[in-house]
């Protein structure tokens, strides 16, 4: 359900890092895989949330990452005007043992995803803190979408 009124485009598909697809379409459902904040293939950002990046540079990042999913299930799915409606979203945060805001950080992937799909297509979500993620992202996005 892509909004009219938004030109802004999805970056490319991204490139696996390893041995799996980007995104999966099964019966009218996208899955794609977890997404680190990534362009042209390179890792933007590294580090720690709360330790060595600030609660906004995650929140970017987070919207990278999610940008990336998006952009993988509109190319599984044969174009963002595909995607009827995201389902669910997962967060992953690499971040210090006092930092709690999860969620704040997890809002940038949801203003990313709102921005494509309108407010409308936001999904159910989830923010969880973990000790490291692939490559020293700080951040990695999982998106299940419905396509028609």
């Amino acid at each position: 359900m892509p909004d009219a009124g938004r030109p802004e485009a999805l970056p490319p598909p991204p490139l696996p890092q390893g041995n799996y697809v980007p995104a999966v379409l099964v019966d009218g459902i996208a899955y794609s895989a977890g997404m680190t904040p990534r362009r042209d293939g390179r890792l933007v950002m590294r580090g720690t949330v709360g330790a060595d990046l600030s609660l906004d540079e995650a929140a970017t990042a987070a919207g990278l990452a999610a940008g990336n999913a998006l952009s993988a299930i509109a190319a599984a799915a044969g174009g963002l005007d595909r995607v009827h409606r995201c389902l669910r979203m997962t967060v992953y945060v690499a971040c210090s043992d006092d930092f709690r805001a999860l969620s704040a950080v997890a809002d940038g992937a949801s203003a990313v995803l709102a921005r494509h799909v309108g407010a409308a297509g936001l999904p159910a979500r989830s923010a969880i803190g973990v000790r490291r993620l692939p490559d020293g992202a700080p951040v990695e996005v999982e998106l299940t979408a419905a396509v028609r």
